[in-house]
Parts: C-alpha cells; sequence; structure tokens
C-alpha cells in the first residue's frame, strides 16, 4: 500500500518553528480551490472530470487520451487551460465556462472561517487561476465572498497562470499589493515559490489530495523549504491561532 500523501508528522508539528508572525501584514491573498474550501470535499474532481470530458469532445480524442493531455498540459504549462491555448489555440471562455459547470452542494457553509476572514485587519483578495464566476460562485457557498476587496481571475492576469512570475507581477500591479506586506494562503507548494521570492509570507494549506509531482515531493520533506514559511492542515484553526489579532476587533 502506498504511503499516504501527507507530510510526515514531525514536519507538521514544527510547522511554524520560523514564526515570522502577521503583524506586518496588511494584504491576505488566498488561493480558492482546495484551500478556501476544504479538499475533502471533494470539489474540484468535479472540475477535473469536465476538464477531461471538454477536451475529449472538443478535439475529438478518446477519454483516456483526454485526460493525459489535460494532466500533461496542467504539469507543463501550469494550467490544463494554458497549455490548451498554446498548444491548439483554443479560446478560453469555453472552456471556463464548461469545467465550472459544477454542483456547489458539496461545499459547505463555514461561519468560524466566514469569522476567521473577517477579524484579519487589512484587504483580503482571492487569486485563482479559475474564472470569476467560479470563484464568487465558490466564496458565496462558502460565505465569505463579501468580504474579499475583489478576484484577481486567470482573466485579469491574461491567462498566464500561477505559478508564473507574471502572473504574480500582474496581481501586484493591479491591485498595489506590497508584497513584502503581504501574505498568500495556497495548496499548491509550486505556487508558492515565486510568492515568496517576491518577499510574500507564505502558508501551504496541506491537504491528502494529489493532483501534480509538487505536491507527491512533500511526503519527502523533513523541514520546510525555505519558501514555505508555514503549513496548516486546518486553514480556519491556523487563522485563529497564528493570524487573527488577540483583543478587541479591529476597526
Amino acid at each position: 500500500m502506498a504511503a499516504p500523501a501527507s507530510a510526515p508528522a514531525s514536519l507538521l508539528a514544527n510547522a511554524t518553528a520560523m514564526r515570522r508572525g502577521f503583524d506586518h501584514v496588511d494584504t491576505w491573498i488566498f488561493d480558492l480551490d482546495n484551500t478556501l474550501y476544504p479538499a475533502s470535499c471533494n470539489l474540484f474532481a468535479q472540475v477535473d472530470s469536465r476538464m477531461s470530458e471538454f477536451i475529449a469532445k472538443t478535439l475529438g480524442v478518446p477519454r483516456e487520451h483526454a485526460r493525459h493531455l489535460q494532466k500533461s498540459y496542467f504539469r507543463q504549462f501550469g494550467t490544463t487551460l494554458a497549455g490548451l491555448m498554446r498548444v491548439h489555440k483554443l479560446p478560453p471562455g469555453p472552456f471556463l465556462e464548461y469545467v465550472h459547470d459544477i454542483d456547489l452542494s458539496v461545499v459547505p457553509e463555514l461561519p468560524e472561517l466566514v469569522a476567521a476572514i473577517e477579524a484579519l485587519p487589512g484587504r483580503r483578495l482571492i487569486f485563482t487561476n479559475g474564472s470569476r464566476r467560479h470563484a464568487e460562485n465558490v466564496a458565496r457557498r462558502i460565505g465569505v465572498l463579501h468580504l474579499f476587496e475583489d478576484i484577481c481571475d486567470i482573466a485579469a492576469i491574461d491567462y498566464v497562470p500561477k505559478p508564473e512570475r507574471a502572473a504574480f507581477d500582474c496581481l501586484v500591479r493591479l491591485h498595489g499589493v506590497a508584497p513584502a506586506q503581504a501574505v498568500m494562503f495556497e495548496d499548491m507548494p509550486n505556487n508558492l515559490k515565486v510568492a515568496s521570492d517576491i518577499g510574500m509570507t507564505t502558508v501551504l494549506v496541506h491537504s491528502d489530495y494529489i493532483d501534480h509531482p509538487a505536491q507527491l515531493k512533500i511526503r519527502e520533506w523533513r523541514e520546510l523549504p525555505e519558501y514555505v514559511h508555514y503549513l496548516t492542515r486546518d486553514l480556519t484553526g491556523f487563522l485563529v491561532s497564528e493570524a487573527v489579532p488577540k483583543g478587541p476587533h479591529p476597526r
């Protein structure tokens, strides 16, 4: 039996050893899928399946080959969409509309997360390789949409996805983010490398969901890489214990 796709217990126990703190943070940036909502609800499996369906139908290839292309493009280009645009010259609109036509009933309302995010001092942004419509629908379902200043989606960053440096440069430019005063929460460790390089504090929201070789490598870690400053399996608990200011709610 394969080992569980998770970080060693010792790593989880010492994941906040660096303790950079969050007093300097004025901008809180959250990835969407498998970050703002728990991966255990398996919402992204629907998106994943519909990507394969779209490729099979659009390119006229068997489902197995479509699946191979989907994952190959994801690993090579950062997103499946980026590969379809570069290799097959497909427009992004139909793809995004199709893959995000999913059942959101599996996503739980998260009142404790709502309270934790509301208590964070400063600006809050969603930064996603998905579409604005998808991010709005999911964030609304969770109950946090009204707490975010804006959503920086794949269209806003000219369809150049995380982890490309250009995606982060676009985020910084569009939203006036000072990287040294920002923190990024993300489930994909490779998406945190550039965030750290440009000066952001980084938090890896870890789960057993595996969709990329970078996630598989986590099980080999014995200490956090330099670009991951914190690691947690519980976003809400982490925010409450590490990030939310103690004392009166900031006004």
